[in-house]
Formats: structure tokens, sequence, C-alpha cells
């Protein structure tokens, strides 16, 4: 006989004689007292008719007990002892109170299907000819909220296209667009309060955009000079603002997630009525960093959101080589957390995705997770050449006929809030104030050499202040092969 079934046999034996025993007591003490719960492998308890030996009896019930439900007749308690002898006990009228709820078991061994029959919905409010699809629930916008969230997202899409040809200038060393993501970045952004802690990754620029961060600002950062708040030790595109609530951006992939977690759980122990939010790619959901945030999450009923932004590509990688599961939507179930698919192409949709989720975050204290389907237009930066990988044609669909600004504006044109002279005034001061940003952040002085050795140590430790002093060696040595624009 097969292990499995012998002890099956023996679970199922010592159930029928607990049984037994029961009815004895029962028919002896002539009480129609329902069945007490018992410990599996102890001797059955000793039936007592005060409330309090009930509560007693129940307090010895282990987590992972075995008990008859309350409630049945005699007789149906004896039917239930006189089952086949041979094989597993077939009644659905049993259970295990397990950690996390009551678990029934079955005599039917079925595994859960790899995947559901049929792919999660996504939230829509627009269509793509920006009409209100019939039925569509949504958060309304005021006119004002509305125009704010369109000029932010035509400032977007012209400052990365500036940008992206200064680095083809060789004017800065690197850049990366958010091209075909504004509604992500914006909408988001407009659903949050300046209290909200944000943890990007890295194409998350127009939620700092939103917040407060000028232009000037911006171009300070890319260029490294000396009014950058990273003091020229960063990348270009890795912003942070203390001021507000952005934390700065770190390459390494999905690190921010568990961080989130973190400064989401210092804010409810606060009591603060705020939440954080963070920003990561379908390739962040690989990392080790994912799956621990989220159960970190769960647990701990953090006021978190996970905004993932599945644009399809992690770098050259589809997500059909990513993962195999229903995108990652699914993945909050697993973990104990609701989550919504949202187009993320769709600013209304995206507006009132994050901002339902922020309310029941905060005022529920648990964590949502969003995922956005939306498509990476450009490249993944100034480094890469997506038309390896991608099809071109398939590129320029989701450039034009799926295009989330070109979608909201017709929605925003159709109320009669925008016009053709609107819309070439907003872009054509738009550039005018960045290229002069970038004029002023260019002739900036660079930080002095001395702040690459800031900023840790409360007092610089003997180790650096010699790295420090071999650096001005060498450029002392060799001057034409560093900056000329670095103060020594």
């Amino acid at each position: 006989m097969a292990p499995w079934r012998a002890a099956a046999m023996a679970s199922s034996q010592l159930a029928r004689r607990a049984a037994r025993r029961l009815l004895s007591s029962q028919h002896r003490r002539h009480c129609a007292a329902p069945a007490c719960p018992w410990l599996l492998g102890s001797p059955p308890p000793v039936l007592a008719p005060s409330p309090v030996a009930a509560a007693a009896a129940g307090d010895r019930r282990g987590f992972c007990s075995v008990r008859r439900f309350t409630g049945e007749s005699n007789a149906a308690a004896a039917a239930a002892v006189e089952e086949a002898e041979n094989g597993l006990v077939a009644g659905g009228d049993q259970a295990i109170d397990f950690p996390g709820g009551k678990v029934s078991f079955v005599a039917e061994m079925n595994f859960l299907p790899e995947s559901q029959r049929e792919r999660i919905n996504c939230y829509r409010v627009l269509d793509d000819d920006g009409r209100t699809i019939s039925g569509s629930r949504f958060q309304e916008v005021s006119k004002e909220l509305a125009l704010k969230m369109y000029s932010e997202m035509v400032t977007l899409q012209v400052m990365d296209t500036i940008f992206f040809e200064a680095q083809r200038q060789g004017r800065i060393s690197f850049y990366l667009t958010s091209h075909g993501e504004e509604a992500i970045n914006i909408a988001s952004a407009a659903a949050l309060t300046i209290d909200d802690i944000v943890l990007p990754q890295y194409r998350e620029p127009g939620v700092l955009l939103w917040r407060g961060f000028t232009l000037q600002e911006f171009a300070n950062q890319c260029f490294g000079n000396k009014l950058d708040y990273g003091k020229g030790r960063q990348m270009p595109i890795h912003y942070g603002s203390n001021r507000l609530n952005y934390f700065t951006v770190s390459s390494p992939i999905a690190t921010q997630l568990p961080h989130a977690v973190g400064a989401a759980y210092s804010l409810k122990m606060d009591k603060k009525d705020a939440c954080a939010i963070t920003y990561f790619g379908d390739g962040g959901t690989s990392e080790g960093d994912f799956h621990a945030a989220l159960n970190f999450a769960a647990v701990m009923e953090a006021p978190v959101i996970f905004f993932c932004r599945n644009n399809g590509w992690a770098i050259s990688t589809p997500t059909s080589e990513q993962f195999r599961s229903d995108g990652a939507v699914i993945r909050g179930q697993a973990y104990g957390m609701r989550s919504i698919r949202v187009d993320g192409n769709d600013a209304l949709a995206v507006y009132s995705a994050v901002h339902t989720a922020r309310e029941m975050a905060i005022k529920e204290g648990r964590p949502i997770l969003v995922e956005a389907l939306t498509y990476r237009v450009g490249h993944h930066s100034t480094s890469d050449d997506s038309t390896k990988y991608r099809p071109v044609d398939e590129i320029e669909h989701w450039r034009t006929a799926r295009d989330p600004i070109s979608r909201y504006r017709k929605w925003v044109q159709g109320n009669g809030w925008w016009c053709d002279e609107d819309e070439s005034e907003l872009r054509n001061n738009v550039r005018q104030e960045l290229l002069k940003a970038i004029q002023v952040a260019e002739r900036m002085p660079k930080p002095p050499l001395a702040e690459l050795f800031t900023d840790v140590y409360d007092e610089v430790p003997s180790n650096l202040r010699e790295q420090e002093r071999l650096l001005r060696d060498t450029i002392k040595k060799h001057p034409a092969d560093y900056p000329a624009d670095v103060h020594i």
C-alpha cells in the first residue's frame, strides 16, 4: 500500500474513532450539545455544559486542528462514522483551521491550473478616439485639472525630445525618454498629494515635473553643474528632490520597492494621511526585491501603491520571455493584496485608478498593485537601438494610433477646453524655456572636485583623504585627460 494512502487511512480511522467516542458521550449524558473541537492525535476533550469550560476546550485547539461543524444531528454524525472503512473520508464537512482561514477537505485530487482561462480585464475610460466609453465609471476632473494634466504631458514630451537631441549632440552623456508613457507619469502624479512619498524607477520624470521641479532643475541635473542637487555625482536623469518627497533615482532595478514599503509603514506608524508609491517596469517583477516587497507590504498592511509600467519590453527582453503569468496584476492576489489592470495610455483611467488606490491604501491601511499596460515608443535609452529587436511598424503603430497625448487631447478639445492655437503656443513656450535652461546649465561651473568625497561621513576618513590626494596628483600630471571646467 502506498505510504500516502496508509497515512490517509490512519487519519481517517482516528477521526471515526473520535466521532464514536463523542456520540457515546453524548448518549450517556442525554445531551444535545454539539461536538467539541479536538487536537489531532490527542485524547478527545470531555464535554462540559458550562460556557467557560467549553471555551477552555476550544482554546486547546491548535493551529492545525480538525473539527466537525456544530449543528449536525446525531443521525448525520452516525452516518459519517459508517463511511467506507477503506479510502479517504469523502465528507466535505471537515476542515482544517490553518493560519489564514478555514480550509475544507475534499476527496478528489485537483491541481490548480497554471493560468486562468481568460486574461484579467483592463480598466479603460477613453476609447482610441478620445471619447468616454458608455457606462464607464471614473473620477471626475475639473477643467483646471484637466488642462494642467494635458499641459504637463506635452511639456514632458517636448523636454524628452530636446534632451535626447542634446545627448546626440554630445552635450550631455546619457538620456532616457518617457515617449508613449506620458499619461502614466502625469495622471498618476495628479492623483497624489505632495505629502505622498515617491520612490521612482527612472522613467517617471513627469511625476517630478507635476510636483514643481522646474525645467532649469532638470537641466542642472542632466549637465551635472554646481546647482545639481546630486553635485554631479549621478548620471543624467537620476533626479531627486527632498523638497518634493521624490527619492533620488537609483539605477539598480527594483531596489526601491522594499524601501517604499518601509517608507509607507513609517507613515502608518505616524498616522499620516499619506501613502508611498513606487514605480517599476515589467522587468522589475523578475527581481527578488519585487517579491520580497509585495509580501512585506501585505503582511505589514503598509499603505503603499506598487505601480508597474508594463510596456512590453525589459530593454530587449519581451514579456513573453519575462514571465508566464498573466502580467503583473495576478501576482497581487497571490500575495494577498488588491490589484487592478489599467490602460496606461488612458490618462483618465490612470488618474481614476491611482486616486481610488490611494484612498484604499490610506483609509484601509493596505497595499495596492496597479499594472498599467502601455508601450515604450522610444529606445530604452540613448545607449539602445530598439529597432534591432522590435518591428518598426509595431513602434509606429503605438506612436500614432495609440499615443496617450493625442487621445487625451481629443477628449479635452471635445469639451471645448483646447484649440490648435493653444497647442502651438504651449509647445513653443516650453521649447523656448527649455532651450534657455540648457544654455544656463551648460555655462554653469561644475561642482568642486572635493564634493566627490563629501556627504557620506560626518568626518572624511583617512582612506578617502588619501584617494582625493592621489586623484589631484593624477590630474596635475595629466591635465589634458580631464575636463578643464572642474574646479581642482
